[in-house]
């Protein structure tokens, strides 16, 4: 009995001690590069296999004008513009928080290598948000289907931050740190995309007759919301630090004024 234990207490520290193995950071971020590189080009193919219109049609349906012919596309390049910017903004977030990463574990590897199954699925995310028609009940389940994957993609990222926390004196810079000048940027960063995607899908199962223009919106605002966060958060951190400087500065005036006062005008 007593063995069995031991053995037990064993296998569990040599789990344990697995996860948080080292890694080699350099081969994370090149399969990750390699994973985002080939799916835009997938979405690249796909766009351009399935929506260019044929030229007989553009001569007998739109008699011969190109630009009316690919107005019929529309909505299907407006998908695909969103999906290529969805994938170039978690490959900009991933670039950034491997940037503060200063070593990589085995666990955060496991969490990547889930992200980046998601980011695979953003191919199927275009061809299921582009396939079906306009307000129909497929379409709808669709936009969901493209609003969890990119939860998912985006959440793991945030988990993978979030495990380097655990550990930051080995695994970020000091800058990233609690307390570090990067530190509510990267929170605000990870937590910006899982967050809008959540909120899109809740609001295409309550509004279900604008969840096409919901999904859109949130594809296009969401490269101005990352350079809205950086200026919000500086802003937010100067407010308070000029906050904490008052208060700093008062306390230092009172202790001067008490250290200027003789001790009976002190202890009246």
């Amino acid at each position: 009995g007593q063995r069995g234990e031991e053995e037990e207490h064993h296998s569990l520290e040599t789990f344990t001690f697995y996860l948080s193995e080292p890694l080699s950071k350099e081969r994370v971020e090149a399969f990750s590069d390699g994973v985002y590189a080939i799916v835009a080009t997938l979405l690249i193919l796909d766009i351009c296999e399935d929506n260019v219109p044929d030229p007989r049609e553009v001569e007998e349906k739109f008699h011969g004008s190109l630009l009316e012919a690919l107005s019929e596309y529309g909505p299907n390049y407006l998908a695909y513009f969103g999906s290529f910017v969805t994938i170039g903004l978690l490959w900009f977030v991933h670039h950034s928080l491997f940037l503060h990463v200063t070593k990589a574990t085995r666990l955060m590897g496991l969490l990547n290598i889930l992200s980046l199954a998601f980011i695979g699925g953003l191919p199927l995310a275009y061809q299921l948000t582009s396939e079906f028609a306009e307000k129909s009940h497929n379409e709808i389940e669709a936009i969901q289907v493209s609003c969890v994957i990119t939860f998912f993609a985006s959440i793991f990222q945030f988990a993978i931050w979030t495990t380097a926390l655990l550990n930051e004196e080995e695994t970020l810079h000091a800058f990233a740190r609690y307390g570090g000048k990067e530190h509510a940027f990267m929170f605000a960063k990870l937590a910006l995309y899982p967050c809008v995607s959540l909120g899109a899908f809740f609001l295409t199962c309550l509004l279900s007759e604008f969840s096409t223009a919901i999904f859109h919106l949130m594809q296009i605002v969401i490269p101005f919301a990352f350079l809205a966060l950086r200026i919000f958060v500086r802003i937010s951190l100067t407010a308070i630090q000029s906050v904490m400087s008052l208060s700093r500065r008062k306390v230092v005036l009172l202790e001067e004024e008490e250290a200027c006062l003789s001790p009976n005008e002190t202890l009246s």
